[in-house]
């Protein structure tokens, strides 16, 4: 038998339940004159490893029969090449510059509202508008992190938390995430104050002229001090992640918030999200706190991609949080030039970039409502597939391959999220696009699509909704559906698709309720053929 069959084939049982090898496969057992090295045989054949010598080791390696000797330089023959990058974070969307381009008047207008804060008193509450990739999240960070950078300069309490709703999504998720910072804080306060107080209690107590210029009169002032801090800090609880009342959480963080004094600033993030999935409790109770703290004051930091999320807010919720309003206008292509020379010069090696390679990047961005996430990202993938055909620098061709790359992951990731119902009218255009129909109709849609939903026991939509699906695929990017007249036929949409095919066949095949429908292509080819 040879060690080609497979694992069956090549054992079998010896009535033990223990597999046996069969004959002509070698496990590496040792020979009668071979010598047992983990003392566990008995006998001439298997001495102990006392007896053993040194010399008896053969200690050489056959280099030529190592059979890992393939996968070896692996690796040193990808970091043979030079470097492109120096600093690649420089282009993530996570990633805060030193310094924002063409952002300089929403940056001084948040500062002109928050600086308020640096004397003590309550900022108005801000909200952030702009779409996706115009700088907001970026502003937003840089002027909070150079807030509290300037209040520990001059010793004012100030202090910002960022909350992303996109993630936190909950009124419970963001006062328990608030409570929790606020608790940690706290203790970490409390501890050092301890720490302080013990030692100058153990200095007073062999030198009482340690309390001048101090508080204490006595030592035993500071035992008393020290014991209701040991109080105050048995008392603060971690909020769990659920379980418990939304009453509880909120109390908890609203005692947590004002336990000390400071101007607090809470930026959240993508807020249309959390108002979208649990309403506007959350902001009516961050926006109303203010009348109810005594030591601490809090202000609200909103940032939307969506400039309508305020018209399904309550009136008072909407007048309380919409102070101050800040818009974020697109990039054009000049300033996401600017932009990418910048992060370049910190991200790239001197010389990794060919001189179109970021006008190019910047165009393709600039396309798509200005969106300098987009541009960073193009600009990455490029360098990232530079480095992976080993070339010393980023050329046209990489931006372009970027830019097929990072659209078709985003119609995977599309496709993958859509709901049954359109990924079954989805199939059903790809089904006819594969067997040659051109100008598909609705009416040769809604009957594959009947057929399709058969076949996993679906619901089957009316066709009217059907046509609705279709309009949202359009809208999406997925397909392309043009309304045309048929003169006195009426109208119909005339569909295409509008993404690789075998690329989305395979998205939506990867679907455990979709996997089976590939039974439907005979008779897709069938009703075609007539």
């Amino acid at each position: 038998m040879t060690g080609t069959g497979n694992d069956s084939e090549e054992s079998e049982t010896d009535g033990t339940g223990v597999d046996q090898p069969t004959e002509g496969v070698s496990f590496g057992s040792t020979g009668a004159g071979d010598k047992a090295l983990d003392g566990t045989g008995t006998g001439p054949d298997h001495p102990s490893f006392d007896d053993v010598s040194l010399d008896d080791i053969d200690t050489d390696l056959n280099v030529d029969e190592d059979p890992d000797e393939a996968s070896r330089g692996l690796f040193d023959d990808l970091l043979s090449g030079e470097p492109i990058f120096e600093n690649k974070e420089v282009l993530r969307p996570s990633y805060t510059p030193h310094k924002l381009p063409h952002r300089e008047e929403q940056i001084n207008n948040m500062a002109t509202i928050l600086v308020t804060a640096l004397r003590g008193d309550t900022p108005s509450n801000i909200l952030i508008y702009g779409k996706t990739g115009t700088g907001k999240t970026a502003s937003a960070k840089f002027v909070s992190e150079e807030l509290e950078t300037t209040s520990q300069k001059y010793e004012v309490p100030c202090e910002v938390e960022y909350i992303n709703c996109e993630v936190t999504d909950t009124q419970y998720r963001v006062l328990a995430q608030l409570a929790n910072k606020f608790v940690e804080k706290n203790e970490a306060a409390i501890e050092a104050d301890l720490a302080d107080l013990r030692s100058l209690r153990d200095r007073a107590a062999e030198d009482p002229s340690a309390l001048s210029g101090t508080e204490f009169d006595t030592v035993a002032d500071i035992e008393a001090r020290i014991d209701e801090l040991a109080s105050d800090l048995d008392e603060f609880e971690q909020v769990p992640m659920t379980g418990w009342p939304t009453d509880r959480v909120y109390n908890t963080f609203f005692d947590a918030v004002d336990y000390r004094e400071r101007v607090v600033v809470i930026m959240l993030d993508e807020i249309d999200k959390l108002v979208e999935k649990s309403g506007d409790d959350t902001l009516y109770n961050l926006s109303r706190m203010n009348s109810e703290l005594e030591r601490s004051r809090v202000s609200i930091m909103g940032i939307s991609n969506d400039l309508k999320f305020t018209d399904f807010l309550d009136p008072r919720v909407k007048s309380s949080l919409g102070e101050e309003e800040i818009v974020f206008p697109p990039y054009d292509a000049n300033q996401l030039r600017d932009i990418l020379r910048h992060r370049a010069e910190v991200a790239f090696e001197e010389g990794a970039l060919s001189d179109d390679v970021i006008p190019l990047c910047a165009a393709f961005a600039a396309q798509e409502h200005g969106d300098a996430r987009r541009a960073l990202d193009l600009l990455r993938t490029a360098g990232e597939l530079a480095e992976r055909d080993q070339t010393e620098r980023v050329e046209e061709d990489h931006v372009r391959h970027a830019q097929e790359k990072i659209e078709l992951d985003r119609v995977v990731e599309v496709v993958r999220t859509l709901p049954t119902q359109s990924k079954l009218v989805l199939y059903a255009i790809i089904l006819l696009e594969k067997n040659g129909v051109h100008n598909i109709n609705t009416g040769e849609v809604y009957n594959i699509y009947k057929r399709l939903c058969g076949e996993i026991d679906a619901d089957v939509l009316t066709q009217r909704r059907v046509t609705d699906l279709i309009s949202e695929l359009d809208m999406l990017g997925i397909v392309n559906a043009v309304v045309v007249s048929k003169g006195r036929y009426g109208r119909t949409k005339e569909i295409s698709l509008s993404v690789p095919v075998e690329e989305t066949e395979a998205v939506l095949l990867s679907d455990s309720r979709l996997g089976d429908i590939g039974d439907v292509q005979p008779f897709v080819q069938a009703r075609f053929d007539n």
